[in-house]
């Protein structure tokens, strides 16, 4: 009963974030729907598990230790199996809304379609991240919380960093490369800051409130753009 408890409170903390977000969506009134978030948030978590599976496959050191084996577990291990199995999950998921809302692509997207791409890639972030949390704070619990608030707007960022690039995947492969590679740069560089003693640690802090507040501040500019437009 006990261990029961303590698991209905780790997801509820990690799920603060999430809940979060629906909220600033529904008051912002992107017409988004329960459904979409509910999706969006599941190819998210789905994420995890190729991303855990690459990740132990993966888990080798490259040298005898060293700046190249920290860049190969914090850069390439990490965030790069965790990025591009999101971008894989979301590829999955709007393929899937498109199938289903039965609406023509544009040849070039427009900010319409991108800034949907990065709302939603914001949302797996978080799916990602909920996952991800629950099995930290499974295992110890002085981290869930550093977690809820570090790593879940980290993730955030960096998917909707990974949304946008899945929507321009087809008409401009170099921008969508891009945004891949920044995400996977921002996450890169928030494992190294977070595994140093100190104000370092500060700093990873600081590396994802920053990138998630980048990232909120293009979902809402480009939607008070036109907001007659908004999907």
């Amino acid at each position: 009963m006990v261990g029961s408890l303590v698991l209905l409170v780790i997801i509820l903390i990690s799920a603060i974030p999430v809940i979060a977000v629906y909220i600033w969506y529904r008051l912002a009134k992107y017409q988004f729907s329960l459904i979409w978030f509910l999706f969006a948030l599941l190819a998210g978590a789905a994420a995890f598990f190729p991303a855990l599976i690459l990740q132990n496959l993966l888990n080798f050191p490259v040298s005898s230790g060293g700046r190249l084996n920290l860049f190969y577990q914090f850069f390439i291990r990490i965030a790069s199996t965790e990025e591009v199995s999101r971008l894989l999950m979301l590829f999955v998921f709007f393929y899937a809304s498109k199938r289903l809302s039965k609406k023509n692509t544009e040849q070039f997207p427009s900010w319409d379609t991108v800034r949907k791409g990065a709302a939603g890639g914001l949302v797996a972030g978080l799916g990602f991240a909920l996952l991800e949390t629950a099995a930290y704070g499974a295992s110890n619990a002085n981290v869930l919380l550093l977690r809820a608030f570090t790593a879940a707007p980290l993730h955030a960022a960096c998917g909707s960093r990974v949304g946008a690039a899945t929507v321009m995947f087809r008409s401009n492969p170099f921008q969508s490369f891009m945004r891949l590679l920044t995400a996977i740069a921002i996450h890169g560089i928030y494992n190294f800051m977070a595994a140093l003693p100190g104000f370092p640690q500060l700093m990873a802090v600081l590396i994802a409130l920053s990138a998630v507040a980048s990232s909120i501040l293009t979902i809402r500019s480009k939607w008070n753009e036109d907001p007659q437009s908004a999907p």
